[in-house]
């Protein structure tokens, strides 16, 4: 793992910390991810953590650098599976959020840390909608903002019960495509 920011490697404690930070994310939600609570899971003192990470700011980075990377990886799969394919993408890109909605919701939900994520890291998480959209910068934008709508709506629990989501997503992915 890379430091965010950095382009360091993170040290196996500092690896160690994001994990259980990730972990305890995962479980309980971005309002849980205080530094006491990761110390306490830990079992060290909450100033021990300032050693190996400066604030839960750069923890909350670590996290979306991770989030980055490995949605990245599940659009990049899509590509190669179905290459060209805006439904493959967008299906890659839910079936990863839905998987991990509350990291998705802390690194899509505030400002991005751009300063604080590896060097190329943005631009590679962005890449396979680029490819998709033929380098054409404002579709791939509209893309990215109809996926992000549709899943950040379906992990809050906004649609009725029994809404054809796959449907949606269908006519969502033509509508771009026309």
């Amino acid at each position: 793992m890379l430091e965010a920011g950095t382009g360091r490697r993170l040290t196996p404690r500092a690896t160690e910390i994001a994990a259980e930070a990730r972990a305890l994310l995962e479980e309980s939600g971005p309002d849980a991810l205080t530094m006491r609570a990761l110390a306490d899971r830990l079992g060290i003192r909450a100033p021990s953590l300032y050693k190996h990470f400066p604030d839960k700011y750069a923890v909350e980075a670590e996290l979306v650098a991770q989030m980055l990377t490995e949605s990245a990886e599940a659009c990049e799969e899509a590509g190669r599976t179905a290459p060209g394919s805006l439904p493959a993408l967008m299906a890659a890109y839910r079936a990863w959020a839905l998987a991990h909605p509350h990291l998705y919701c802390l690194a899509t939900e505030r400002p991005l840390p751009r300063h604080a994520l590896p060097e190329g890291l943005e631009d590679r998480a962005a890449a396979p909608l680029m490819r998709v959209c033929a380098g054409d910068q404002d579709l791939a934008r509209a893309a990215w903002a109809f996926a992000h709508g549709m899943v950040i709506l379906e992990i809050h629990g906004r649609f009725p019960a029994g809404a054809d989501l796959a449907g949606a997503w269908a006519t969502g992915a033509r509508a771009l495509r026309g």
